[in-house]
């Protein structure tokens, strides 16, 4: 017995899925519906489906950023994408996540139900244990990250442990995170290579590191791209604390980075913990400690202990809510760079900043933006956003960051408010009207006239008493009433006419509306 999750923005196509699939013949008892990538992501953690159909252009969450999660952190989870774009990108970032199939909408029974049926056969491999084309390291990585994250025990990976040694439930591991400090002046000055390669040569030569009875494992953080997560472990189980000998074999990985790459590192050491189920804790203290070090005054190195330090109260860059928004839609973009160069000298002016300061304090800049953004009606999730993470090894990546926030954000609220002193709302319900028998999605507003999907819906609702989607189907439905009445008319012909490619579907439709079939309807 499965679930399958469909995820897409739009009902009619979530709808459509569920009336093609045949999903007793199948074996899948429980459909589970999200309009979003974000509530797919939580529906996913809460009811752990074993097949997911997702569309690749969704608002508050991306289907490529979905995949990318569900690929590292639920890799049995079977993936089938439909979309309506036949985009490089698109299919690109479906191969990378390995899914399962690719169908263009709109979508026939025939080809969703094979796609199904290879989505169950590679699910019920993976139960046999039977999955033998991931890569070793990638493998690993998963199911490392999956553990480091508290996923591992609901997700079905527990077979993979023993890419870890036999005696992986024995051995005492520990974490280490390494970061490189401006990661951006190493990357230029080594070829004109991207940070990302830059973190993977690294993990190269940290892999191929070889100390006597130790062994690392290192892998670039999937989340935190200038950050890399190292496993050390010593294959001799009769020891009961090994963490003077991982902090020796890291200062000696330590030493080789720096001799290898000319780059300044800061490295923070966890605790040591008995088995490889257990290696979170090792991952979280290791974390406490590379948070807490100060960004004013950042020093390469080695730190196994978190620093203390007493400081003075920090004003929260939210008390500046109302003088950035007045800044905005003012149009003063050099008052809105006055009021963020005034916060960041305060912070130099208290001494002490951590980076999980810097963290917390981006994330609220972002949300704060998001949310004036949206008021404003900016129609799609920016490059920088909250679903994020940034993470950073020196302030001034911090300072740099923020004035890049203010720069997107600033130009884009500005169009959008631009282009809101010409749009009436009117006009999408006078389009309707006309169109109500073609294929009508949110989009086409949205691109027409750069505003939010979010806002255009909101105000639709607001004038009109209902969403668009439903707005869409009561003309339909009206159109519907007055064909029936013309009895030469059939009623494959009358659902075509008003847009349904099912027929299915369409009395379906009809009944939730009238409450009868279009043929009782027809015999009143």
């Amino acid at each position: 017995m499965y679930k399958v999750l469909i995820v897409d923005d739009e009902e009619p196509v979530r709808e459509a899925v569920k009336i093609l699939g045949e999903w007793e013949k199948l074996n899948i008892h429980e459909i589970i519906e999200a309009e979003n990538g974000k509530d797919a992501i939580r529906i996913v953690r809460e009811k752990q489906p074993e097949l997911v159909i997702v569309d690749m252009k969704m608002p508050e969450m991306s289907g490529s950023e979905f995949l990318r999660i569900v690929e590292l952190d639920y890799p049995d989870i079977q993936t089938i994408v439909v979309s309506g774009y036949d985009s490089f990108e698109f299919t690109r970032q479906a191969i990378l996540s390995r899914v399962t199939d690719y169908l263009l909408k709109p979508i026939s029974g025939e080809e969703l139900n094979a796609a199904l049926e290879k989505c169950i056969s590679k699910t019920e491999k993976i139960t046999q244990g039977l999955n033998h084309n991931i890569p070793l390291s990638v493998l690993k990585t998963n199911t490392l990250m999956s553990i480091l994250k508290g996923s591992f025990e609901s997700n079905g990976t527990k077979m993979y442990l023993r890419t870890f040694g036999d005696n992986c439930n024995e051995k005492y591991f520990n974490i280490a995170l390494l970061r490189i400090m401006s990661i951006q002046e190493y990357t230029v000055n080594s070829a004109d290579k991207s940070p990302e390669f830059f973190c993977s040569e690294i993990v190269s030569m940290i892999n191929e590191a070889c100390m006597e009875n130790i062994e690392c494992f290192s892998f670039v953080d999937t989340l935190k791209s200038n950050q890399i997560v190292m496993l050390i472990s010593d294959n001799d189980i009769t020891k009961k604390d090994n963490h003077m000998i991982y902090v020796e074999a890291v200062r000696k990985l330590y030493k080789k980075v720096r001799e290898k790459f000319k780059a300044d590192v800061i490295i923070s050491i966890g605790s040591s913990f008995q088995g490889i189920k257990s290696v979170g804790g090792s991952y979280r203290s290791a974390e406490v400690i590379l948070l807490s070090l100060n960004a004013i005054d950042t020093r390469e190195g080695i730190y196994t202990e978190a620093v203390s330090c007493t400081r003075t109260a920090q004003a929260s860059i939210l008390t500046n809510m109302f003088l950035i928004k007045n800044a905005v839609e003012k149009g003063s973009f050099h008052y809105l760079k006055s009021i963020i160069s005034d916060y960041l000298i305060k912070i130099k002016e208290g001494d002490y900043f951590s980076f999980k300061d810097a963290e917390k304090t981006t994330r609220e800049f972002i949300i704060l933006m998001e949310d004036i953004a949206e008021a404003f009606g900016v129609p799609q999730k920016l490059p920088i956003n909250s679903d994020s993470n940034y993470v950073f090894s020196s302030f001034q990546e911090f300072e740099k960051l923020l004035y890049t926030i203010i720069d997107v954000y600033y130009h884009e609220i500005r169009k959008c408010i631009k282009a809101n002193e010409n749009f009436d709302i009117v006009e999408i319900k006078d389009f309707i009207d006309k169109n109500y028998f073609q294929d009508i999605k949110i989009s086409i507003f949205t691109n027409k006239y750069y505003l939010s999907r979010a806002y255009i819906m909101k105000l639709f609702k607001k004038n009109f008493g209902c969403g668009i989607h439903e707005y869409i189907q009561n003309v339909r439905m009206r159109k519907a009433g007055e064909l029936l009445n013309d009895k030469q008319l059939k009623i494959l012909s009358i659902s075509q006419l008003l847009g349904y490619t099912d027929t299915n579907y369409f009395s379906k439709a009809f009944k939730n509306y009238y409450g009868v079939s279009p043929t009782d309807y027809r015999k009143q």
